[in-house]
């Protein structure tokens, strides 16, 4: 049943790294009129997935704790998670603001993180809920079934480091420091994920991170909006 689980797991990171690269790639040059990440049928998808993870989770035979499935001290791990998503999301915030502005898009493309963006108050609820089966799906295969999952028969070290550099070449199509940026913050996350013995860990700080950039360029964008405002009405009146 092990060697089952090895070969479904295999699949099914292969297939959802597929469409993801492919969706980034189409993304980068379509601009939709909607939110990609609030589209029922992908949120739909998500959970179907995160479904199946779970079930190849339970074919593997091994325990709970291996996995990740266990919680321990959930009140500090959460605190904990919040702390570091936070300090990640400012630090990659400020690394993304002083690239872009020594060589503007030429190693980093912020299309699809604006198209991800709250547009207004009332949809940074939905995409925060929205984030929740987008992050657990991506932990539990990266981190869960990836590192914990292929831990007996494969060195540990290895498959964070190979978890790492795959979670970065997802976000290839958002440019060099976007390739980094993933592959340092999945490096973190897998640290996370064997330091807490948990998969709570690095699914609450996987999921401030995201939730605070996204926050981030919606506040940026209505600044620019009110500024944009603001310019025009000076014209008027002058």
């Amino acid at each position: 049943m092990y060697r089952l689980f090895v070969l479904l797991t295999l699949v099914l990171i292969a297939g959802i790294s597929t469409m993801t690269y492919a969706s980034a790639r189409v993304l980068k040059t379509w601009r939709p009129d909607f939110n990609p990440l609030l589209q029922p049928s992908d949120i739909a998808m998500r959970l179907l997935v995160i479904l199946a993870c779970i079930g190849l989770g339970y074919l593997s035979g091994l325990p709970f704790p291996q996995l990740g499935w266990t919680f321990p001290n959930p009140v500090l791990q959460v605190g904990l998670g919040l702390l570091i998503g936070a300090l990640m999301a400012v630090t990659i915030a400020g690394v993304t603001r002083w690239l872009v502005a020594r060589t503007g898009d030429r190693f980093y493309s912020a299309q699809i993180a604006e198209l991800l963006a709250p547009q207004t108050r009332r949809e940074i609820l939905w995409v925060g809920l929205a984030l929740v089966p987008a992050v657990l799906l991506e932990e539990l295969l990266f981190r869960s079934l990836l590192i914990g999952g292929f831990s007996p028969i494969l060195p540990v070290y290895t498959l964070l480091l190979g978890g790492a550099v795959l979670f970065g070449l997802l976000h290839t199509p958002q440019g060099i420091w976007g390739v980094a940026g993933a592959g340092i913050a999945g490096l973190v996350f897998g640290v996370l994920f064997l330091v807490a013995g948990s998969l709570l860990l690095p699914v609450v700080a996987h999921y401030a991170t995201n939730l605070f950039q996204l926050s981030w360029l919606y506040i940026q964008r209505r600044r620019e909006r009110t500024d944009q405002t603001t310019d025009a009405s000076s014209n008027v009146v002058g």
